[in-house]
């Protein structure tokens, strides 16, 4: 049977309640197992083991089957100095500061995702097998880091990257739906764009929907995502990264 992936993106102490709002919909519509991609730190505005509710409620989530997912650290990449103008446009005009791992140093990627493993292993919860950079914006050499610090897979915007296999045969097609809801010209273009992509994408045997907190806040761009769920799962069933059929079904828990 094919198969509707949903995301939520930028799961935080931040981002809590209008996640809570929107998981209790996705659930009604028929989405009861999502991937949750969880900051640890976001925007160093408090960390998530600070706050014992949000850990107990991302217990208490992936105890209902929905898939934790390393997002980041902070979330954020201060601008530099002596930055080019194609650094300028990625990370201060496209991510508006957030693309946190776009040129991030290999060892600083490495220390950072091994602290995240630390923090997750606090958790009454999977350890999470799966690292997407903000913004899918991952350089190469955070890659590599992502690679060696143990995580099985990423995302980007148009696919799925089994970190296992050779990148010629690991990197799995699969272009997500997203709004981009900054301004008015945006969310309609938004709108537009992924009312073609769903039907572009209807006969793919995976389909993804990344959904981020201000997609709920605008009730035409929210209710198109309800329309586009509520049609998807017609013929498709609600899976999470780590369980889809996409990558291995059976994959052994990291040590």
């Amino acid at each position: 049977m094919k198969e509707l992936i949903v995301s939520l993106h930028d799961v935080s102490p931040l981002t809590r309640p209008v996640f809570t709002a929107m998981l209790e919909e996705l659930a009604a519509l028929g989405v009861e197992r999502t991937s949750l991609l969880v900051i640890p730190d976001h925007h160093h505005r408090g960390h998530m083991l600070a706050d014992v509710g949000f850990c107990r409620w991302l217990e208490e989530l992936a105890g209902k089957g929905h898939e934790l997912v390393v997002h980041g650290y902070y979330h954020q990449r201060p601008a530099r100095p002596h930055e080019t103008w194609r650094q300028r446009g990625v990370t201060r005009v496209y991510t508006l500061g957030e693309g946190e791992f776009y040129d991030l140093p290999k060892n600083e990627a490495f220390r950072r995702l091994a602290q995240a493993k630390e923090d997750f292993a606090r958790l009454d919860a999977p350890a999470p097998l799966g690292f997407i950079a903000p913004a899918w914006l991952l350089g190469g050499e955070a890659r590599r880091a992502v690679f060696e610090a143990g995580f099985r897979y990423t995302t980007y915007l148009t696919g799925i990257q089994d970190l296992r296999a050779p990148a010629s045969v690991g990197f799995i097609p699969a272009r997500s739906l997203v709004y981009s809801c900054r301004n008015h010209w945006r969310r309609a273009v938004s709108l537009g764009w992924n009312a073609r992509l769903f039907s572009r994408l209807k006969d793919h045997a995976t389909m993804r929907l990344s959904l981020h907190p201000p997609d709920y806040q605008h009730p035409r761009i929210w209710q198109q995502v309800r329309r586009l769920v509520g049609e998807a799962l017609r013929e498709r069933r609600p899976v999470t990264y780590r369980e889809g059929q996409a990558l291995p079904l059976a994959w052994p828990e990291p040590g």
